[in-house]
């Protein structure tokens, strides 16, 4: 190659390169005013503290009056193994009902409804009586319920927190949740390449209640341990049930509007 041409080529070498070098690079899309939706979530869980117990009882008889004394009976005895075995429970009537029994009568078609309800005789009452026990000696609770069992049946059991600890977990929650609020605005601020201290929390919605999430409210729910158990004869032991409080989990949405400097 000729000196002339390599010259040539050679200066066209370095005019390229300081062309590159000085040309811009391509910017990034400026974040200053950004108005950013940030959605965070908070949970806490604790052992339930507390129990409702809803014993029952229930009599049939021809006569009435009779079905109602030994009803009257059963739960007055009942009511008092439950104050002896929990001196501290808390106790509270919460239904008596008393109602016919009639028989059974197939319809028939060919017979006038007057005929058929004049027929409709009762042959007997049914009576009954609910007695709600709320505790929180949980240790004991099994014993309580074996006692009362000899003359009452359970229909129910709730697991709960108390009012004390749910107010104690609830600070908790919102804690919890705030906190997952601010770790994501930061995870947010090092994804947009930004400071996290130049953002600024401007709204901040709790339980998600604005259009921000579709509206999704507090999906905590303390979980109820049900059982069903049918009555046990009056004389005899009865074994002690085992019962689980299990754990109520507590959760909460919230929803903050953070805008960029």
């Amino acid at each position: 190659m000729r000196p002339s041409r390599l010259i040539l080529a050679a200066s066209l070498a370095l005019a390229l390169n300081a062309h590159a070098q000085t040309a811009p690079a391509a910017a990034a899309a400026t974040t200053s005013g950004t108005l950013v939706i940030v959605p965070a979530y908070g949970e806490v869980k604790h052992a339930n503290d507390e129990a409702t117990v809803t014993f029952s009882v229930e009599e049939q008889d021809k006569d009435r009056a009779a079905a109602q004394a030994r009803v009257n009976q059963k739960m007055k005895q009942g009511t008092d193994i439950v104050r002896r075995e929990d001196p501290r429970a808390e106790l509270k009537t919460v239904n008596y009902y008393s109602y016919p029994v009639y028989p059974e009568v197939p319809d028939n078609p060919q017979r006038p409804l007057a005929t058929q309800a004049a027929r409709r005789v009762p042959i007997g009452w049914r009576v009954g009586q609910y007695l709600e026990l709320k505790t929180r000696n949980l240790e004991n609770l099994p014993k309580t319920a074996a006692a009362a069992q000899k003359v009452l049946g359970i229909t129910g059991i709730d697991y709960h927190l108390s009012p004390e600890l749910t107010k104690q977990m609830d600070d908790q929650r919102i804690a919890a949740t705030y906190r997952n609020l601010n770790e994501r605005i930061a995870s947010i601020a090092r994804a947009m390449g930004r400071n996290v201290n130049e953002a600024v929390i401007d709204t901040v919605d709790f339980e998600g209640s604005g259009n921000y999430v579709g509206g999704q409210a507090d999906a905590a729910a303390a979980p109820m341990a049900m059982m069903r158990g049918k009555r046990f004869a009056e004389s005899g032991e009865t074994p002690e049930p085992s019962f689980e409080p299990g754990v109520t989990r507590l959760e909460m949405r919230v929803v903050g509007k953070v805008k960029f400097r």
